[in-house]
């Protein structure tokens, strides 16, 4: 059975850094697309960044410059680096993959992870 796990969230003072990973275990073919998405209290769940199998990125527009994602395929795993941040970047943090189960198959299924919390203190 596939999973995504994420690790790494945590308590950050305002300005701080923090890094959170997600990492897929399980059968499977391989990974295409992943991305983090974050869900502030009380708000709707928003796009942070994407990442393609190639290493191409895309970020939200208002995150550019703060905050880096990567992936390490060897590794089956991806990761956030966010510096510098803000306490409106409190939110939980999930990672979101297509995934192929075989090499058979034409389409990839998506998965969730079940997400970190990232507090960050004023």
């Amino acid at each position: 059975q596939v999973q995504l796990v994420e690790s790494g969230g945590g308590l950050v003072q305002a300005g701080g850094s923090l890094s959170v990973s997600c990492a897929a275990s399980g059968t499977f073919f391989d990974i295409g697309p992943m991305a983090w998405y974050r869900q502030p209290p009380g708000k709707q769940r928003e796009l942070v960044a994407s990442i393609s199998n190639s290493g191409s990125t895309n970020y939200a527009d208002s995150l550019k410059g703060r905050f880096v994602i990567s992936r390490d395929n060897s590794k089956n795993t991806m990761y956030l680096q966010m510096n510098n941040l803000k306490p409106e970047d409190t939110a939980v943090y999930s990672c979101n993959a297509g995934i192929r189960p075989n090499r058979w198959s034409s389409r990839f299924r998506d998965y969730w992870g079940q997400g970190t919390q990232v507090t960050v203190s004023s």
